[in-house]
């Protein structure tokens, strides 16, 4: 397997398409939080430099930082999705019969969790570093911190759908990572899908009352 985010987005999305296991919801789910990141770096790059924020030019070059790294480790997360899946894939295989198959089908579930566990992760540094643009971004790409934050919204309940997927089985077992993946999956969605809801709908407003 090459690297998905060495495609184009054309090839991705065929790739998305294509009858195969990954990429899929999990890689999905980094693609558009990246996308949110990366519409938070553009907003800052066309901050810096301006006379209008030079107020706010170091808190904002220092977001810029902060959201690129996010970016990067979101596209990472594509491929390190679609590399846990292997060898959950192969545990499947295992014989029923086989007495190490329940230990090995687990703990390649644990690890194809990680991938959406960090994504939730790095999403939500998104969304507070999207807040702060609203305040100290560009009014001239206003519009651009609304489409982020959507965008956050929808990657952060697909990446925590993928933890939860992963995380099912295990439920009523004593599988402590289990429990402790959902909690904070959900602990997420609760603070910060209506922060970033929060400030999508007030950029909305901006424009437009009957949004």
């Amino acid at each position: 397997m090459g690297s998905y985010t060495e495609m184009s987005c054309k090839d991705f999305a065929e790739a998305l398409a294509a009858k195969q296991p990954v990429p899929g919801g999990g890689g999905a789910a980094a693609v558009v939080g990246a996308l949110a990141a990366a519409l938070c770096s553009m907003v800052a790059n066309y901050t810096v430099g301006k006379k209008k924020y030079a107020d706010v030019e170091d808190d904002v070059k220092q977001l810029l930082e902060q959201v690129d790294q996010e970016r990067e480790q979101l596209l990472q997360l594509i491929d390190d999705d679609a590399k846990a899946f292997e060898p959950l894939a192969a545990a499947y295989k295992i014989p029923k019969d086989d007495p190490d198959r329940d230990g090995i089908v687990e703990n390649a579930t644990r690890d194809a969790a990680r991938a959406p566990q960090e994504m939730v992760f790095r999403i939500c540094k998104v969304v507070a570093i999207l807040e702060q643009l609203e305040q100290k971004g560009s009014r001239m790409l206003l519009s651009d911190v609304g489409c982020a934050a959507y965008l956050a919204v929808a990657a952060l309940k697909s990446a925590a759908l993928n933890v939860f997927v992963n995380t099912k089985p295990y439920r009523d077992s004593d599988a402590l990572w289990a429990l402790d993946a959902e909690n904070a999956a959900f602990a997420a969605l609760d603070t910060y899908v209506p922060r970033a809801e929060a400030v999508g709908d007030r950029v909305a407003g901006h424009f437009s009352d009957d949004l």
